[in-house]
C-alpha cells in the first residue's frame, strides 16, 4: 500500500506540472469610443473680436488627439473646396499681407488672423467665414500621419472613415 500511495504522489507531481497554461494569442479588441469627428462653424473676423473667434467644442477631446482645421475657400464645379490653416496670403511683392492660423485645447479652438493691415482686409475674407475642426484621436493619428496628405480634407476624411454627412453645426 505505500508503494502505490508513493506512486500516485509522484504520478500527481508530474501531472500538476504540466498543467500550465501558456497562451500567447493577442486578444483582438474593438475600440468603439475612439471616432473621428468634424465640427463646423461660420465666423466673422473684425475689430471687435480683435481679429479672433474661440469656438467652444461640444465635449472635451483627449489630449492625444489631433486637430485640423479648414478653411471654406470656394467652389469648384459644385464642389466646396476646403484649405487647411494656417492659410496665408501674400501682396504682389511677396511680402505677408495676412493669414488665418489657430490653436487648440483639449475644450476649445481659436481661430484668428494674422497680419498687418487686418481691418483693410477685403471682407471676403473676414465675414461669414465657414470652418470645419476636424479631429482625430491620437490613436488613429499616429498610425496614418505618414500617409495622408493632411492638405486634402477629402482624402482626411476618407482615411479616417469620416462620413460627411455627420458634419456637427456649431453656432
Amino acid at each position: 500500500m505505500k508503494k502505490f500511495t508513493i506512486f500516485f504522489a509522484i504520478i500527481g507531481m508530474l501531472s500538476f506540472q504540466y498543467c500550465t497554461v501558456h497562451d500567447t494569442t493577442p486578444i483582438k479588441t474593438t475600440d468603439n469610443d475612439t471616432i473621428s469627428e468634424v465640427w463646423e462653424f461660420t465666423r466673422s473676423f473684425t475689430t471687435t473680436n480683435n481679429f479672433s473667434n474661440l469656438i467652444t467644442f461640444p465635449h472635451a477631446i483627449y489630449t492625444s488627439d489631433m486637430v485640423l482645421v479648414y478653411r471654406l475657400s470656394g467652389v469648384s464645379s459644385g464642389a466646396d473646396v476646403w484649405k487647411l490653416l494656417p492659410e496665408s496670403y501674400f501682396m504682389g511683392n511677396g511680402t505677408l499681407d495676412f493669414r488665418y492660423d489657430f490653436d487648440f485645447t483639449r475644450y476649445d479652438v481659436n481661430i484668428f488672423m494674422d497680419g498687418f493691415d487686418l481691418a483693410g482686409v477685403s471682407n471676403a475674407y473676414r465675414t461669414n467665414q465657414v470652418f470645419r475642426v476636424v479631429v482625430i484621436p491620437g490613436y488613429f493619428g499616429n498610425k496614418n500621419t505618414n500617409t495622408v496628405d493632411f492638405k486634402d480634407y477629402k482624402a482626411v476624411l476618407n482615411a479616417y472613415h469620416i462620413d460627411p454627412t455627420r458634419v456637427l453645426k456649431i453656432k
